[in-house]
């Protein structure tokens, strides 16, 4: 409308049928009215969504001013898999054209195919009953035929079964190997396939096709070449020359890809941009085929191949099955396994459990904090300090992102608890507040420690063992049975296995009786919380109560880190068998 209210007509009412223009005005009569009543929300009026998967499942075969993007291509599903979509608009418009049920059946016939092994020319159901195959082998086969690009597609373990592949004198390492074609392993030629894959699948393209006038070809093209054999499709001038058309009628921008074949250059896009802008295109989205490792839509089974460097791709897919093993050839570096390959992470979820560690290394405060999968295995920590300088709190964060990170790239615990317990620096000294770490050689060592026992129950780090009773089996009660002995565990027998043990051990230490205000029953409280099931925990608890009182202020044992024990007046390592002075 003009500035006194006038209609304003800005399509060319010389090339426009007159019934569009009348609709078109109609149209925007209509929305300016209810406008000025309700008001605009949105800055464009009208535009062209993309439909394209919404078109799929109506079924349509095409979407507005798109052209159709083969007459039979295969749409990638975004759970895995594939499906054939043939185009349902060739028998009614041949039916338009004026040709008869014969000549089209003929047609569709060349265009998708019989899709059936009856009557085809070397694969047919005779052949392979030769070769073995049953009536249910092939009954499977022919229900898979309608949904395959090829008829390999349909001869494999997945479509028959491991049973029948082993019938049919296949091994397992041989049908789950990597290009294994079954049809060329039962003894048919190259030759032979093609052509009953001709007959049975299609040749997926309208040229050639039997009775089809020269002059309706161009009715039947398509954005991109049809099938192996196909040669026309649609420039893309004709698709920005189709988006001019009708960008008159719209007041926004249309979403419509313009399609270009493999071998498009450098030169075409800019031609089309160039000519979109000239045209008053307000946007365009331009794709060559090929050019992603996956596509949506494909129109044959080999996309993005390249017939000139057969063994260069063949080298690279082996080279990614020998990966994806774990086969690493010796000098190999990271970069170079996963050229060209995502490496995984394995990210925590947006809410996750753990759990916060506070403790005292040489008198320093010290918070461990960690995150979990829903499993509980270990997928982040945290390392705070709470009164040191922003160096070292900054570098421990850092330390800590790092190990995030490459355990959420599945680098084992166990190399970073073997890698960094031991480590010695300061501050390093007694601990205070961790009920397993009495002893650190410094913050990482604690670390360490800390998490290899939680995660890994690596006991054998600790100064104090964790009690881990709740995992072991309840034993009988009020008994133990072994060889047919009843083994009395009463807690006065306790108390006498304990003392015994106390003083066995004591004696073998210092050579003599110990000391008489020691109280057993001290010691049997040491060890209250680890209530034995047998003979063997008794006398593990027991040492593991004398050895608690002879650590004491022990050191760290210069050899392995760990910590040592009296000795009379020296100290001995029960780790490495260490001493540090008398014995």
């Amino acid at each position: 409308y003009d500035a006194v209210g006038h209609t304003v007509v800005g399509i060319d009412q010389d090339v426009c049928p007159p019934n569009m223009l009348a609709f078109a005005h109609d149209a925007w009569d209509t929305a300016v009215s209810l406008g000025t009543e309700h008001g605009y929300r949105n800055a464009q009026s009208t535009c062209l969504a993309p439909t394209g998967t919404i078109g799929l499942l109506m079924d349509c075969d095409t979407t507005g001013v798109e052209p159709d993007f083969a007459l039979v291509k295969f749409k990638k599903l975004a759970g895995g898999g594939y499906f054939k979509i043939a185009n349902q608009s060739i028998t009614p418009a041949l039916a338009h054209l004026g040709y008869g049920d014969p000549e089209i059946k003929g047609i569709i016939d060349f265009v998708v195919g019989t899709m059936s092994l009856d009557g085809a020319p070397g694969i047919n159901t005779e052949t392979l009953r030769a070769k073995g195959f049953t009536s249910e082998d092939l009954g499977r086969i022919e229900a898979t035929l309608p949904g395959v690009f090829e008829i390999g597609f349909a001869f494999n373990q997945w479509t028959l079964g491991e049973t029948t592949m082993q019938r049919l004198g296949f091994t397992a390492e041989e049908y789950n190997g990597l290009g294994f074609n079954m049809l060329s392993a039962l003894g048919f030629s190259d030759s032979e396939i093609d052509e009953a894959n001709d007959i049975i699948c299609g040749h997926q393209t309208i040229e050639s096709a039997p009775g089809l006038r020269d002059e309706h070809l161009r009715i039947f093209d398509t954005a991109n070449k049809n099938g192996k054999n196909g040669r026309r499709y649609i420039h893309h001038i004709g698709h920005i020359k189709m988006m001019a058309a009708a960008q008159p009628f719209i007041s926004g921008a249309i979403s419509k890809t313009i399609n270009m074949p493999n071998e498009a250059t450098v030169e075409h896009i800019k031609e089309s941009y160039q000519m979109s802008w000239e045209l008053g295109l307000k946007a365009i989205a331009l794709y060559r085929d090929g050019s992603k490792a996956s596509q949506p839509l494909s129109s044959t089974s080999d996309e993005g191949t390249s017939d000139e460097e057969p063994d260069e791709v063949t080298a690279a897919i082996e080279r990614e099955v020998d990966i994806f093993a774990g086969m690493y050839r010796p000098g190999m570096s990271p970069s170079e396994a996963y050229e060209a390959m995502p490496r995984p992470r394995f990210l925590l979820p947006s809410r996750r459990v753990g759990f916060t560690q506070e403790a005292r290394i040489g008198g320093h405060k010290v918070f461990l904090r960690t995150g979990e999968y829903e499993d509980g295995t270990l997928g982040e920590i945290f390392l705070d300090l709470a009164k040191e300088g922003a160096t070292l709190r900054g570098i421990l964060s850092c330390f800590a992102i790092a190990v995030s990170k490459g355990l959420q790239y599945g680098v084992p615990l166990e190399e970073y608890v073997d890698t960094f317990t031991f480590q010695t620096f300061e501050p390093r000294g007694m601990v205070e507040g961790h009920p397993n770490v009495k002893m650190a050689n410094s913050i990482i060592d604690y670390t360490f420690r800390a998490l290899g026992i939680e995660y890994l129950h690596r006991d054998e780090l600790a100064q104090v063992p964790p009690d881990r009773t709740g995992d072991l089996p309840e034993p009988p009660k009020g008994a133990a049975v072994d060889a047919g002995l009843q083994l009395d565990l009463t807690e006065a027998a306790m108390e006498r296995d304990i003392e015994a043990q106390v003083r066995a051990a004591r004696f073998a230490d210092n050579g003599s009786e110990p000391a008489p205000e020691t109280s057993v029953a001290r010691v049997a409280a040491t060890v209250a919380p680890r209530t034995p099931h047998s003979i063997q925990d008794v006398q593990a608890a027991a040492v593991q109560a004398v050895l608690a009182e002879q650590m004491g202020d022990a050191p760290l044992c210069d050899t392995c880190g760990h910590i040592t024990i009296r000795n009379g007046s020296c100290y001995r390592c029960l780790n490495c068998g260490d001493s540090k002075g008398c014995s």
